[in-house]
């Protein structure tokens, strides 16, 4: 505690007068700050993003509020005009309730803006949207992606190597939560070899909880509509006990194919077995998955692991092009950590890109599927089309 002194003549004396910072006391009550530090810019407007967007009941969507000047505020208060047809949660998350329009604002330091959501009660076809190698605290890559995710209602789905460079709790909490983070309610996700990079890949679990299913395992399985979404686990010991045909897990994929009564069926994991790019090429390791896929009737795989974009015509586990009964595949490693380059072009390989940061959208209708590459903000590239199931 800081005093100064200031010495006046009273009386032929010296009256010390001792000025102390006051303090409110705990009952007192005190002004919210909206500025960091306390003491910065006012805001000055706020801006929502997406400003408008329709989703069905039950469906959710992320909004993000950003201050102007962005150094005023680190927090706001949201608030739905109609909690009958849309509710918010303190993070933005939108969910639909009922059919109807709803004004969802953010608020701070006296300033408001606002987003217009329009609840169908039409109910729409699931989306399923994600891509892998995501977060570094060393690349700004992952923001733009989590900013594609932002007006992208669905299921989001990591690819494995979701925070680099050890997926450690840490590395979860300061570069993969800011930004992939804000849909953490939303994703189902799968783990890749940086996760694992920490033993056991406790940062992952721990951050994912029961979203990431059985930690001794690291496979499960969710239905989406009249499509059947199987995670799989293709690190560590994939060649030794994991992946290999007999295996537990090879065994339990055939298992819960069998058992599914979906007329469509996507799997995804890390490990891309058919990858035109210079850094990994191909993973047999994982024919056994492709195997059991491929024997059950499987539509659509996803993978990550190589730094690239990559589509597959339909094919057969030894690279046959088979378009009656082929499984097609998405190498979506565009989450945002960095780019690779190509070498080998693999048999089947219809589009890549390299240099393009984006997440793969994909529409399960009933029987069918349509596919569509979103790149990020500034960049052209991207790829679309529709498939049918078996």
């Amino acid at each position: 505690m800081r005093s100064r002194f200031i010495v006046a003549p009273v009386a032929s004396l010296l009256v010390a007068v001792s000025c102390f910072d006051q303090r409110p006391s705990p009952e007192a009550p005190t002004s919210p700050s909206f500025a960091k530090g306390g003491g910065g810019p006012k805001v000055r407007s706020i801006s929502i993003s997406p400003s408008t967007a329709s989703i069905t009941p039950g469906q959710t969507i992320q909004l993000t509020a950003t201050a102007s000047p962005t150094s005023a505020t680190t927090s706001f208060t949201w608030a739905s005009s109609n909690q009958a047809v849309a509710t918010v949660s303190s993070s933005g998350l939108v969910s639909g309730v009922a059919q109807g329009t709803a004004s969802i604002t953010a608020s701070s330091g006296g300033v408001t803006g606002s987003s217009t959501i329009t609840v169908s009660s039409v109910s729409a076809d699931p989306v399923l949207v994600g891509a892998g190698d995501i977060a570094s605290c060393s690349s700004s890559g992952d923001e733009a992606t989590a900013t594609l995710l932002d007006g992208i209602a669905g299921t989001v789905v990591t690819l494995g190597d979701n925070a680099y460079d050890n997926g450690t709790s840490t590395e979860y909490t300061n570069c993969y939560d800011p930004s992939w983070g804000r849909h953490k309610a939303r994703t189902r996700p799968s783990a890749g070899n940086h996760e694992y990079n920490t033993a056991n890949a406790t940062g992952y679990y721990g951050y994912f909880g029961g979203a990431a299913g059985d930690p001794t395992k690291g496979y499960y399985s969710y239905d989406l509509g009249n499509w059947h979404i199987v995670v799989l686990n293709s690190n560590l010991s994939c060649a030794v006990i994991s992946c290999a045909a007999g295996s537990p897990q090879e065994q339990w994929l055939r298992a819960d194919l069998a058992a599914s009564t979906k007329p469509c069926t996507l799997a995804y994991w890390h490990h891309p077995r058919f990858n035109s790019g210079a850094s990994h090429g191909n993973d047999p390791d994982v024919a056994p998955f492709w195997d059991a896929l491929y024997d059950l009737n499987a539509d659509v795989i996803l993978n990550g692991h190589e730094h690239v974009y990559e589509r597959f015509a339909p094919q057969t586990p030894s690279a046959v092009a088979d378009p009656v009964r082929g499984i097609r595949q998405f190498t979506v490693g565009t989450g945002g950590r960095s780019h690779y380059t190509f070498g080998t072009i693999q048999p089947n390989s219809e589009v890549r890109n390299g240099d393009t940061y984006g997440v793969l959208k994909l529409t399960l209708h009933s029987n069918s599927y349509d596919w569509q590459f979103v790149p990020v903000a500034g960049f052209s590239f991207t790829d679309s089309g529709t498939g049918n199931c078996h």
